[in-house]
């Protein structure tokens, strides 16, 4: 085991632009193609693909050099179309620096949005789709930690307030919504645009219970598609005042340079004003959404500054919870650490116990053969007794070499003992006649 290490090589939000990430977004089905190749090349012994929007890393146990040069090829097959070389997009961590850049990870420490819930289901999902496989792509090692990763993502959110509060617009617009409304279940929700950011909003909302979302967008087909992919409802642009007085929440994002929702047109719609309250967040910049829609009765107008300070307000909180985090994370680090240094003399213990095993059995069949008259109760007396001095006498040495192995260089402990216990070496005394 000395020359093998926990390795992971990868891009993210940090390294490359989203034009970038876009060509390392795999399906689940091409992670376990991947993987199947990866688990038929020489020096990945164990290996898990992440991949989600924002990040692309490949967790591999193994030789270093084979098994980081296999990840490396795997990703560069998809690199094709990049204008720079892969190599300045890429990070690579190895060891007890793989195994917090993970837990890193699937604590959102290092997402995009800190706090975001997400991750952790992406990391679970990510470790199951690799355990899934006929071939062995998964072991002691990366199972180990996968599971040990995912603990802490359960300990960290249930220690600290990393995850309280909104950090996102889409989210803070809910949080505004909520302030209205209290529950959102059942509640119609209308969305202007069919970009990105309605996207996240339609997945908030339909979070919280809405019932029915509407999505409105100037060309109609991309707000199918987008209908499609999350669910709800395409309208064009002209049945706008229609979809209004059925509605209880408006969400808008779109890119047009001037307000679709003019006073004019809201006041038109609702002439006796809203029914029951009405919460319309303006996510977009420019506005989409004129002011004066904000003075109509019983309409509730919030704009992107007031979804902002929200947002920065429950950051600030958020970040103030690090240090907590950061702790229950090092703690981790250290205990998977200690444990996979240990398995380094796992094989050294083995080996020690079964030369000594042959030498007391060699040493015993001597004995017994100068004594053919010896009873049998106590030639089997003879053997208890030597066994158990035998395993009391690297008792001791067992477990120090374990605990030596955890708080220390693994490879160095090992390599001492062979030498030590002569265990590379032929025993020249199990088949002497003395």
């Amino acid at each position: 085991m000395s020359g093998q290490h926990i390795n992971v090589i990868g891009l993210s939000h940090h390294t490359a632009p989203v034009e970038v990430r876009e060509h390392f977004t795999y399906s689940d089905p091409e992670a376990q193609d991947a993987l199947r190749a990866l688990a038929h090349a020489p020096g990945a012994d164990e290996a898990v693909l992440l991949s989600t929007c924002n990040r692309t890393e490949l967790y591999v146990h193994g030789d270093t050099d084979a098994g980081v040069a296999h990840a490396y090829t795997l990703l560069e097959q998809r690199a094709r179309g990049i204008d720079h070389p892969l190599g300045g997009y890429l990070y690579e961590r190895r060891d007890q620096e793989a195994v917090r850049h993970l837990f890193r990870v699937v604590t959102s420490l290092d997402s995009m949005v800190l706090g975001e819930s997400q991750i952790q289901g992406q990391v679970k999902g990510a470790y199951e789709s690799a355990r899934s496989l006929d071939e062995r792509v998964t072991g002691p090692v990366l199972s180990r930690l996968f599971e040990q990763a995912l603990r802490v993502g359960g300990a960290v959110r249930t220690a600290t307030a990393l995850g309280v509060g909104a950090a996102s617009v889409p989210s803070a617009a809910v949080q505004l919504a909520k302030k209205i409304f209290g529950s959102l279940e059942g509640r119609r929700a209308l969305i202007l645009g069919a970009g990105e950011m309605s996207e996240l909003a339609l997945e908030c909302l339909r979070a919280e219970g809405a019932r029915s979302i509407v999505v409105a967008n100037r060309t109609e087909g991309r707000a199918r598609v987008l209908v499609e992919r999350a669910g709800g409802t395409a309208i064009p642009f002209d049945r706008l005042a229609h979809a209004l007085n059925e509605t209880d929440i408006v969400a808008t994002a779109t890119s047009a340079p001037h307000p679709m929702l003019t006073e004019k047109l809201v006041r038109e719609a609702l002439p006796r004003g809203a029914r029951s309250p009405l919460c319309i967040i303006d996510m977009a910049l420019p506005r989409d959404v004129e002011p004066g829609v904000g003075g109509i009765h019983n309409v509730f107008l919030y704009d992107l500054d007031d979804l902002h300070q929200i947002v920065d307000d429950n950051l600030a909180r958020r970040r103030s919870e690090l240090p907590r985090a950061e702790n229950i994370i090092d703690s981790a680090v250290d205990e998977y650490w200690n444990w996979y240094s240990s398995r380094r003399a796992g094989p050294l213990i083995r080996e020690l116990r079964e030369r000594a095993e042959q030498r007391r059995r060699a040493e015993l069949d001597r004995l017994l053969a100068r004594t053919p008259d010896l009873p049998e109760a106590q030639r089997r007396a003879l053997d208890e007794l030597t066994r158990r001095m035998v395993n009391r006498m690297l008792h001791g040495p067992t477990v120090r070499l374990r605990e030596a192995a955890a708080n220390g260089d693994g490879a160095d402990i090992v390599r001492a003992a062979r030498h030590l216990f002569a265990l590379d070496e032929d025993d020249p005394e199990q088949d002497t006649d003395r």
